[in-house]
């Protein structure tokens, strides 16, 4: 084993949080721009651009010692369930958070997945979008121990509404829902040096549904 690497530990889900069947898992649908290390540093990126701070990736794979946060290339565990652990600025230091994936089929696409996903929920809160309940609040953890904590809501990927993939209100007129998706789409294209034509599929369905409205 390299002396850059760490002995892979087991993943490490939350406690009582439901787990995607392995025969339920699906491919992500839509090609993958960032490599497998992009797709894990992206993560913590757009959690961080989220307010979030002491971001740790969990997975069951081998990471490195000096990156890890990135687990190794090669490695191909059955799990492929990615959790990412983090805190917020403005909250106590016992107060933790964690978004988890297992849905796709590789780790790759579980790490890509919670990056989309905290990418628009602050997009969203940037342009003043909110819901029922904080989407950090759906990720909390109780105070204490993490290893025994529980998510009390949420923290499964899933498809956002038209207005919040977009960042606008739901009521936007259609020149700004044009012009967030133009941004988005440029944003989206430069992404890591390529790409993402899932994630942008899916702003152009988000603006054809707010524009059709």
């Amino acid at each position: 084993m390299s002396t850059t690497e760490q002995r892979a530990p087991e993943l490490q889900w939350p406690e009582n949080y439901p787990r995607t069947p392995a025969e339920e898992r699906e491919p992500y649908p839509g090609d993958l721009a960032p490599t497998r290390k992009e797709s894990f540093q992206s993560v913590v990126d757009e959690l961080e651009r989220w307010g979030a701070t002491d971001v740790r990736i969990s997975t069951a794979s081998t990471h490195y010692k000096d990156r890890p946060n990135i687990p190794h290339q090669h490695d191909k565990p059955d799990d492929v369930g990615v959790v990412a652990r983090f805190r917020r600025e403005d909250e106590p230091a016992d107060a933790g958070y964690a978004i988890a994936c297992d849905r796709w089929e590789t780790q790759r696409e579980n790490a890509r997945a919670i990056a989309l996903y905290a990418k628009r929920k602050r997009l969203a809160e940037k342009c003043g979008v909110t819901t029922a309940d904080s989407e950090f609040d759906t990720a909390r953890l109780p105070p204490g121990d993490e290893d025994d904590a529980v998510v009390v809501a949420g923290g499964r990927v899933e498809t956002p509404p038209p207005h919040e993939v977009l960042g606008v209100a739901p009521d936007a007129p259609d020149p700004v829902v044009k012009g967030a998706f133009r941004e988005l789409v440029k944003e989206a294209h430069g992404d890591q040096g390529g790409s993402d034509e899932y994630e942008v599929s899916e702003l152009k369905r988000a603006r054809d549904a707010l524009l059709d409205a």
